[in-house]
């Protein structure tokens, strides 16, 4: 979601390694997966390398790669998802991944493959809905994302989201018909027609653009598993950075709260309500004043402003991942029920449309 980031001069280069892992378990990912180490871990030998797979994620396949049980150094191996190119823009991802490298906002990348690419491990527990909900965390999260918020464009070049753009491209790529009967049925009754996505899209494009919230540097797929807490640091880290780029700020926030209802079983009842979202978005703010210089001292208006462009443009964050999920339906190898997943997004996006298109800026 981004035209522009400038990795920032003297910043590390990334080998490109003409590697391909297999996405297949057992021998076939090994086997690649060795053949990085044998480049990025020489010292390593092979017989004492142990392959754990992370099962996680609904995008790509994630492999930790250690020696003995010592897992002080680990390589984490990616290897991109079924067509997931339609989805991410690789270059950007890689571009945003060192720029946040260079600011202390993400781990070290090691180098990229064919499919994929590898980068340290960060030590930490990658969060649940509850954890979220926490003040000691949530506050870690704002401060994080906050640092993120205010990283500059270069030259003070002023960028421009293309949420609409990449929205757009989104919609075009959306399947017409599936080939199961039983999934083209349901695709057909629980998923809204074409004509009404793109007018839904029009009018977001309409009102959202004009809720005054700066574009700036987004992690723009905050869910709970992509937070890192480190509990003896005190201190949390961001990881994934496919969906990274330039956005909306109110953006970025209205999609991690939308991510509080969890992904695999999906609760909408644990969106967070307006007091815990009052007092997260006060810690943003006076992270976000302090990083800037320009003091810490945040107003009752700041943070209504603030909450009414969040909770607004979460709108737009349900109807990207509906789309997502719709692509993935039709390409993905992953075992995840994605029409399932795109249904309860949109079905989401018209309930809380109702609600939140009542909140007015302050005057």
């Amino acid at each position: 979601m981004s035209n522009y980031i400038h990795v920032p001069p003297g910043s590390p280069e990334v080998p490109k390694l003409d590697i391909t892992v297999s996405e297949r378990e057992g021998p076939g990912y090994r086997q690649g997966a060795l053949q990085l180490l044998r480049r990025l871990r020489p010292h390593w030998r092979p017989e004492e390398v142990t392959l754990q797979l992370f099962t996680d994620g609904i995008t790509n396949k994630l492999i930790g790669c250690y020696v003995g049980d010592i897992t002080d150094d680990v390589v984490l191996v990616r290897i991109y998802g079924n067509k997931t190119e339609l989805l991410v823009d690789r270059d950007e991802e890689v571009k945003s991944f060192r720029v946040l490298q260079a600011h202390g906002c993400a781990p070290q990348l090691y180098c990229t493959f064919n499919n994929g690419l590898c980068y340290e491990f960060m030590q930490g527990e990658a969060l649940d809905p509850e954890h979220v909900c926490n003040p000691d965390i949530f506050r870690l999260i704002a401060r994080q994302l906050a640092k993120i918020h205010t990283i500059h464009a270069h030259n003070g070049w002023i960028p421009k989201s293309n949420l609409w753009l990449k929205m757009g491209k989104y919609f075009s790529l959306i399947p017409t018909e599936f080939a199961d009967e039983g999934v083209n049925k349901r695709f057909l009754s629980d998923i809204p027609s074409p004509q009404v996505l793109q007018e839904e899209m029009a009018w977001m494009k309409e009102r959202l653009s004009n809720l005054g919230s700066p574009v700036v540097l987004c992690h723009n797929d905050l869910l709970c598993k992509n937070i890192i807490y480190n509990k003896k640091r005190g201190d949390v880290q961001f990881i994934d950075y496919e969906y990274s780029g330039y956005n909306y700020l109110a953006y970025d926030i209205g999609n991690h709260f939308n991510e509080f209802a969890g992904v695999n079983e999906v609760d909408y009842s644990l969106y967070p309500n307006r007091k815990l979202q009052e007092q997260w978005l006060r810690s943003y703010l006076e992270a976000y004043k302090e990083y800037k210089g320009f003091g810490t001292e945040v107003s009752e208006k700041e943070v209504e402003v603030l909450y009414v462009q969040v909770n607004q443009f979460a709108l737009a964050s349900h109807f990207f991942w509906g789309l997502w999920a719709l692509i993935q339906a039709k390409y993905s190898t992953i075992d995840f029920d994605f029409l399932g997943y795109a249904i309860v997004r949109f079905n989401q996006y018209f309930k809380m449309k109702l609600e939140v298109m009542t909140l007015t800026l302050p005057e």
